[in-house]
């Protein structure tokens, strides 16, 4: 039956244009790709459709990827969103009609199961984020907890938003084969605290890194605007791209509260609580992340936030925590913070003097 899913995946893509046309009509050719603001035919540009390329591989025709969620797959990944079937069997049938090929046989037994595992169940759905998050547990003694502190990261700080899944399937996008694997959830939440997805973190059989699969981090759900939150947001906060990043920070300042957007885009659309007065942005070193710091730089001033940047030393401040080892890293944490901030985080000893901050 995977065989049967990667040809289909396969005649698709020779269709690339024509799928995206009748499934997201709002979207327009751009060079080599089609552009759509998501799989629901939002307009915007976050979500991209490869339509010129080779017939198999992660860049081949059909391929699409949605850079604000990091959501990516084929284009019968995206007929089953967009049409919003409640499993893949109906998807394959959708991909069939169009390919005018025969439905397969009801009778013959062979089933199909989604990226869950389980027979018709949802796609990008609530019910399918409940089910996920009904079969995990907190992280404390898992995998999860030693794949963190592989990272030199305390686990304790991100219990709030981080749970484990022991065996979370995973289907691979090329070949449609499902494997499964213990996974770390970060819960995505909007402002009033709901949860609107998950992002989830394959880990090896160990825990002591991630899963050696194409893609180890997926995002399910609405995450646009949402973050995976740690600790609760009064008026000071931090906020970055990466789970890692963010908890790196909480292992040296554990009362600052941290929010990952899980993606540069997200971090530059990422909706602020209105009682935040100062946020610090946590950069990642790419142009990415530098055009996310700019634009959320922008968005916090306009409504009276004062952003200030924190820079690491290496890539981002996960690399500094294990290059570094805690002292060295808190030293350069604390010399970009306000003062009256450093003092109330208890992270600055008495003798030093004179903190700086950079503002954006």
């Amino acid at each position: 039956m995977t065989d049967d899913i990667a040809e289909i995946a396969r005649q698709l893509g020779e269709r690339a244009e024509e799928v995206c046309r009748r499934y997201l009509p709002a979207g327009r050719r751009e060079g080599a790709c089609w552009r759509v603001g998501d799989l629901h035919n939002t307009p915007g540009r976050s979500l991209f459709v490869r339509l010129d390329g080779p017939s198999s591989g992660a860049r081949s025709r059909g391929r699409w990827r949605d850079m604000a969620t990091g959501e990516y797959g084929d284009l019968i990944d995206l007929i089953r969103a967009a049409c919003g079937y409640s499993s893949l069997a109906d998807a394959l049938d959708e991909a069939r009609a169009i390919l005018r090929i025969p439905r397969a046989s009801k009778a013959s037994g062979a089933h199909t199961s989604d990226s869950y595992g389980d027979t018709r169940t949802s796609y990008n759905s609530a019910a399918a984020i409940r089910r996920m998050i009904a079969a995990s547990t907190p992280i404390v003694g898992t995998l999860a907890e030693t794949y963190l502190r592989s990272r030199d990261l305390e686990p304790s700080t991100g219990r709030d938003g981080l749970r484990f899944h022991p065996a979370c399937a995973y289907r691979d996008s090329q070949t449609g084969r499902f494997s499964r694997h213990a996974t770390m959830l970060g819960l995505v939440t909007n402002l009033q605290g709901q949860v609107t997805g998950v992002h989830r973190t394959y880990l090896s059989c160990d825990g002591a890194s991630k899963a050696q699969v194409e893609n180890p981090r997926r995002s399910l759900g609405a995450i646009r605007g949402n973050a995976v939150r740690f600790g609760e947001v009064i008026d000071v906060a931090a906020a970055g791209e990466g789970i890692e990043t963010l908890l790196a920070i909480r292992t040296l300042l554990p009362n600052l509260p941290a929010l990952a957007a899980l993606s540069a885009s997200n971090l530059a659309a990422l909706a602020l609580p209105m009682s935040l007065r100062r946020l610090y942005i946590a950069l990642d070193r790419d142009a990415a992340g530098a055009r996310a710091l700019e634009n959320l730089s922008t968005r916090a001033k306009d409504v009276g936030i004062q952003p200030i940047l924190l820079r690491p030393l290496a890539k981002d401040f996960n690399a500094d925590l294990i290059a570094m080892g805690r002292d060295a890293a808190l030293g350069n944490l604390c010399r970009q913070l306000v003062c009256d901030d450093a003092q109330r985080l208890l992270c600055i000893p008495p003798r030093v003097q004179g903190v700086r901050h950079a503002e954006v």
